[in-house]
């Protein structure tokens, strides 16, 4: 892929495998049912980088083998596929920082793959910061999105990842290393039982509103009958 932008933005995401992805959510679906939503999940996610007029777009791919076969959707729209290597999650987010910034990127900003009603000002927010880093806190104590500016920051060794402390200590880890610090405004990822309640009545008032977002969620949520 050639560079077109000085912005980057990569989508983490898991090769969609039942069993293997939601696996929180499995209490109140299927495994097959989970993946089906995380599907979902997926295609959102893509409209949200196709949105984007100012950076060049990549989805990460972390999961096993023929994963790239999953997003053949993202590569025919000009999204470029790569593989995370590292590991726990801060290594592998290191990982894309680090080729990305060699890539000549001046901007590089990740965002999950669990919240499929993001507003994607959001995103164009995060690419407009003027500071070392910046965060989009989730409501559940991590962060929805990270982003960095010409280098990658020290704010990952010994973060307690899947757990309601990493914003908080990435947060302290940024005074320690006199990092400038953005936060935007925040969001929600879902991964529980109660996050997907939250999101089906959040995705009817934004309808209601008329919104956007959220489409092909809205459309499994209605096809799986988990209304």
């Amino acid at each position: 892929m050639t560079r077109t932008h000085s912005n980057a933005v990569v989508l983490f995401a898991r090769n969609p495998v039942p069993g293997q992805v939601k696996t929180r959510l499995q209490s109140k679906l299927s495994p097959e049912e989970a993946c089906a939503l995380y599907r979902a999940f997926l295609d959102d996610a893509r409209t949200q980088l196709l949105a984007l007029s100012a950076a060049d777009c990549f989805v990460a791919v972390h999961g096993g083998e023929g994963a790239g076969r999953a997003f053949e959707a993202f590569a025919q729209a000009g999204i470029q596929v790569v593989v995370q290597a590292g590991a726990d999650l801060g290594e592998r987010m290191a990982a894309v920082f680090s080729a990305r910034f060699g890539e000549g990127y001046e901007t590089v900003v990740i965002i999950g793959s669990d919240s499929p009603t993001l507003p994607v000002n959001y995103l164009e927010q995060a690419l407009e910061t003027r500071r070392d880093l910046v965060l989009g806190p989730s409501t559940d104590g991590g962060y929805y999105l990270i982003g960095m500016k010409d280098r990658v920051a020290d704010v990952f060794q010994g973060i307690p990842w899947g757990t309601e402390k990493v914003l908080a200590e990435t947060l302290a880890r940024t005074v320690v290393a006199g990092t400038s610090v953005d936060l935007l405004a925040p969001w929600y990822d879902v991964d529980h039982p109660e996050d997907l309640d939250f999101l089906k009545t959040h995705l009817g008032w934004m309808r209601q509103a008329g919104l956007p977002g959220g489409d092909a969620t809205r459309k499994a949520i209605e096809e799986l009958n988990l209304g």
